[in-house]
């Protein structure tokens, strides 16, 4: 049996030591400014767990650029929408795209990036291990948004390649992320759960080029029940830091489901971390060795060595695609979150043991260079994601499943994690997106939600925003 390489510097601790206090530093607060509406008739239908429009993995539904905030959606009739709003204002503005949501898929989310070097929109959506769906603006939308025409017109044709540059047949989770430059990279899976590869495609200004596939679903893993010799690399993120750094958390997911304990649990296991120095070329463990190149056969795979930064089997349904952020100091942050083995060494069925033992946890790298670990003490009650953000000062806050909003200190070493918001009043269903150019921005926390229904009844879209401490 493999073992997973855990690095020396990178043990977790129970409870993270206390961080050194700047002067005057607020600690984590947040005041409800109120919601604006987005649509009162969203399509609702709920599949794996989740809503299509505010699947929180989805980078970026919502975001805010140069004094304009944006916002991507599905109406009831199955059009696709892009809206924006100044900020301060309490109505949006919308477009109706040319495509209409293909099928009653969650993953089919809309998501959205920003290439400075020309002021262009870009959305990717509609795709589930098959095709996309690609369209953007016209060059200069987003830099004079005051003074630019607002309408479908921006927007040009609906396509199936990026400007002619075809992928995979096999075409997940779109995130757009913008590199120092100002150029726009879009990463995505290739290939199917449980058997799929990360890749990375780059736009410069003016031509989109793929970059490849980095990490490999090849290689065997053995837990206690089992082996499986097929996977795919589960990103909770992929972020530059203020330095130029590209992080990314992950987890793995096995094809084989011989290597859990029971059929009703999930296969993930293990919360790894890798980083580029190179704009996505190469990437790096923890220590900084070596452990891939972009676009070649030595791509990041199970048998690398210090990848494994929280080792975790598959017997506790840990989550895929949770988030992560930086710190001011370039740190990785991330949240994870699975049923405690307090709770028991097996879960049986994923959704019901999450909703009812599952707990979030903050795992982070901290000044001396060692991996901290700190359980947020507010039940998840849901087995659906939850959302980190960092404010000016590096405290932590996190969104959990339903807007409640959680926050920790950095003064504090991220060990007094507190309710700060209960998300009475939304009626949210569960996951939000959150707007983490915002966050940079003017010091507010804004998340997408939307109104939980039944069935297939349309509700209500909204944006909740909430002033962090200046």
């Amino acid at each position: 049996m493999r073992r997973r390489t855990v690095l020396a510097t990178a043990v977790l601790a129970a409870v993270a030591a206390p961080g050194v206090a700047r002067a005057a530093e607020p600690g984590p607060s947040v005041t409800a400014r109120g919601t604006t509406l987005l649509d009162a008739r969203a399509i609702y239908f709920v599949s794996y767990d989740g809503l299509v429009n505010n699947n929180s993995f989805q980078k970026n539904g919502l975001l805010t650029y140069k004094g304009y905030q944006y916002a991507a959606w599905y109406t009831a009739t199955r059009d696709a929408v892009v809206g924006r709003r100044a900020l301060g204002a309490t109505t949006w503005s919308a477009v109706t795209l040319p495509h209409r949501l293909k099928s009653d898929d969650s993953h089919n989310v809309v998501s959205m990036g920003v290439s400075k070097t020309d002021g262009r929109l870009h959305l990717n959506m509609d795709s589930h291990s098959d095709g996309f769906f690609y369209l953007k603006s016209v060059a200069g939308l987003l830099d004079s948004p005051a003074s630019t025409g607002w309408s479908a017109s921006a927007f040009g044709a609906v396509q199936t390649t990026l400007d002619g540059l075809a992928l995979t047949s096999q075409f997940t989770y779109p995130q757009f992320v913008a590199t120092p430059e100002g150029r726009l990279q879009l990463s995505y899976r290739a290939g199917v759960s449980g058997n799929g590869r990360n890749a990375l495609a780059e736009y410069d200004g003016s031509t989109w080029r793929a970059l490849g596939e980095w990490s490999s679903s090849t290689g065997t893993y053995t837990s206690a029940h089992g082996s499986s010799t097929a996977r795919n690399m589960y990103l909770h993120g992929i972020d530059y830091d203020a330095s130029g750094r590209l992080h990314a958390f992950f987890t793995w997911r096995e094809q084989n489901g011989a290597v859990m304990c029971d059929g009703g649990g999930i296969t993930n296991h293990d919360t790894g971390y890798v980083h580029s120095t190179d704009r996505g070329r190469t990437w790096r463990n923890d220590a900084g060795t070596l452990v891939g190149a972009t676009g070649t056969t030595d791509t990041v795979g199970i048998g690398d060595p210090g990848l494994v930064v929280d080792p975790l089997d598959p017997d506790h349904s840990l989550m895929n695609q949770e988030s992560q952020a930086t710190d001011s100091a370039g740190r990785p942050h991330a949240i994870i979150s699975y049923v405690p083995g307090r709770f028991g060494q097996c879960t049986t069925g994923y959704v019901a043991d999450r909703t009812a033992h599952g707990r979030a946890f903050h795992v982070r790298k901290n000044a001396a260079g060692s991996w901290q670990k700190t359980e947020i003490p507010v039940p998840l009650d849901s087995s659906q994601r939850t959302r980190l953000v960092l404010d000016r000062y590096d405290n932590a806050y996190a969104v959990l499943p339903y807007g409640r909003i959680a926050g920790a200190s950095r003064a504090s070493g991220y060990t007094d994690w507190t309710l700060l918001y209960d998300g009475g009043g939304l009626n949210a269903f569960g996951e939000v997106v959150v707007d983490e150019w915002r966050v940079r921005g003017d010091n507010t926390l804004s998340f997408l939600y939307q109104e939980k229904s039944t069935g297939t009844t349309p509700s209500a879209l909204r944006v909740a925003d909430f002033a962090l401490p200046a």
